[in-house]
């Protein structure tokens, strides 16, 4: 498999040989890929003008034989998907970056992966802290996340409390905290930590001194729940 000169799989390539290939591949179709954005270096990154839009095109690397290719609207990640053909993911950015919907770029590019979350919030967008959970869960889907089931499994018990879903979850390091602050969360926040690799448990901490160890993500949340301050509010 050729990527073309400088860029080989494996992700040997140098800087910018993602996005001179990816710009030839373009040519090859006729198309105009909208300008990059800020230098990633190995990375390439394309933005819709005026529209936030912007797709992240990552080179093979870590044993995957393709390139991964990220959708984004206005911060948050929507979608992704992993393709060997570069002419998939010159046609996925120029369909998404262009303005065309979720399902429409899948059409354009079928290697792009939905989820029904994603749907739902292009369908009638979510507030800030919903749209914090989702992207946060969906990592399980996405290298190296996929690698790490503990962290996703406190999350979706966290989520699974009302009111938790309420405040803005925050990770730092694969430990989850909770805020309820929308902006600069890691500036206020509420109850204790849990960290999901504390001696083979579940860890909860609070101002850096265990409370208790857990075996299951459940019980752990269950002791934040229980610590949290009466009549707490929703993030804002």
């Amino acid at each position: 498999m050729d990527f073309g000169a400088g860029l080989r799989a494996g992700g040997q390539d140098g800087d910018g040989a993602l996005r001179a290939a990816m710009r030839r591949t373009a040519e090859g179709l006729g198309l105009v890929l909208p300008e990059s954005g800020r230098d990633w270096g190995r990375l390439a990154e394309y933005v819709g003008a005026g529209s936030g839009r912007r797709v992240m095109v990552y080179p093979p690397d870590g044993g995957r034989r393709a390139f991964q290719v990220n959708l984004h609207d206005n911060g948050p990640r929507l979608a992704c998907g992993w393709t060997a053909d570069l002419a998939e993911a010159v046609r996925a950015t120029m369909s998404w970056t262009g303005g065309a919907g979720l399902e429409e770029t899948k059409a354009h590019a079928p290697f792009i992966r939905l989820r029904p979350w994603a749907l739902a919030h292009e369908r009638e967008p979510f507030g800030a802290v919903e749209l914090t959970w989702w992207t946060k869960l969906d990592r399980i889907h996405m290298p190296p996340y996929d690698r790490h089931p503990r962290p996703h499994a406190l999350l979706a018990a966290a989520y699974a409390q009302p009111v938790l879903r309420r405040l803005m979850p925050v990770n730092s390091h694969y430990n989850l905290w909770f805020s309820n602050r929308v902006n600069e969360p890691w500036k206020a926040r509420v109850g204790y930590v849990v960290c999901p690799y504390d001696e083979g448990q579940y860890g909860v901490r609070s101002n850096g001194e265990i409370v208790a160890r857990t075996d299951t993500p459940e019980e752990a949340v269950a002791l934040v729940v229980s610590a949290l301050p009466k009549g707490l509010g929703p993030a804002s």
